[in-house]
């Protein structure tokens, strides 16, 4: 199995009571740490603008301006967004901002699309906040171009929703045939289509019985698209409560809670990290999640994705994660 980590960056609150102008600070270092570390394939962060579970004045840091940075900084990891929303920004441009950071850092980007869902950034950047349909309806035409600009260095598209005309996205992606495309969101009848047409990875549920149905849903698609089922890298996101007791398990989970108190009030703090980690296969002692994650790989899950709520406070999670779990899934 390979994995991946996001690195926080506020969306979260997960940078809550560290000042801004030491924040990138924190996010630099942890993206060198696990750039130092072989067992993290890759690094990712989120596409959005306004916290949650509720906007606040809390700093959310840009995806794509941390993709560049990130991009300087390190050497080995890939660097990828989950996922960018394709309404934010004019695919077109967004094929070129994707290709420049893939230069800059010698070609290990990777490119996260789905079609956005957090209503109150998307009206609140003056975005509107079409239909699920239109939404899934732009991503199709969005891939589609950014495809297109990374194969022949111009895109050119007369849809509904896009219309571009020779725009030139120069430089093209270091990467041959272009920057690997993950289409995340397990929307059975239109996301998991999009995927099965033109996605390299998806990305969706990760509890077991979720995770195969929608497999099999994956399957149906690229039957009817006529593309490789097998060919697709199965991946899904986890939040990741690890302790070597259940106590100390219990203990971080707690403390998650006590860092959204000041923002949520007690009792919404506590419901939302329960919601968080209620499902999660990534709770408990190393031996526990080594067992859950096994289970998802025999149903095909190839890459986990995991978030750890405390790292920019405390790595002791991640470092118990990676001497006990990764190696215990790479036998």
């Amino acid at each position: 199995m390979r994995f991946g980590i996001f690195i926080p960056q506020g969306w979260r609150l997960d940078l809550a009571g560290i000042e801004p102008g030491r924040q990138w600070a924190v996010m630099r270092d942890l993206a060198l740490r696990a750039d130092a570390r072989s067992v993290w394939e890759s690094l990712w962060v989120y596409d959005h603008f306004h916290t949650v579970p509720v906007p606040t004045t809390e700093a959310t840091h840009e995806a794509w301006t941390l993709m560049s940075a990130f991009a300087a900084v390190t050497d080995r990891i890939r660097l990828g967004q989950m996922c960018t929303a394709v309404s934010y920004r004019n695919p077109a441009l967004l094929a070129k901002l994707a290709a420049t950071v893939d230069v800059i850092s010698g070609g290990r980007t990777e490119l996260g699309l789905g079609g956005g869902w957090y209503e109150h950034e998307w009206r609140a950047y003056g975005y509107g906040f079409p239909s699920a349909g239109e939404r899934l309806a732009r991503l199709d035409e969005g891939v589609q171009i950014v495809r297109q600009a990374w194969t022949t260095g111009s895109a050119t598209l007369d849809g509904r929703h896009y219309q571009v005309d020779e725009a030139i996205v120069r430089p093209l992606p270091l990467q041959d045939n272009g920057i690997p495309l993950w289409v995340a969101g397990g929307g059975e009848r239109k996301t998991l289509r999009i995927a099965a047409k033109y996605a390299q990875y998806t990305n969706f549920g990760g509890d077991a019985e979720t995770f195969a149905r929608k497999s099999e849903i994956l399957r149906a698609h690229c039957a009817e698209a006529g593309t490789d089922f097998d060919a697709i890298t199965r991946s899904s996101n986890f939040n990741v409560a690890i302790g070597a007791t259940a106590a100390e398990v219990a203990d971080r989970i707690d403390a998650h809670a006590a860092r959204l108190t000041p923002f949520l009030g007690a009792d919404a703090a506590k419901r939302y990290v329960h919601e968080q980690y209620a499902n999660s296969a990534t709770v408990g002692t190393p031996e526990q999640i080594a067992e859950r994650l096994r289970a998802l790989r025999a149903l095909g899950l190839e890459y986990a994705i995991t978030n750890f709520a405390e790292s920019a406070y405390d790595t002791s999670g991640i470092e118990l994660f990676e001497r006990e779990v990764v190696p215990a899934l790479r036998d």
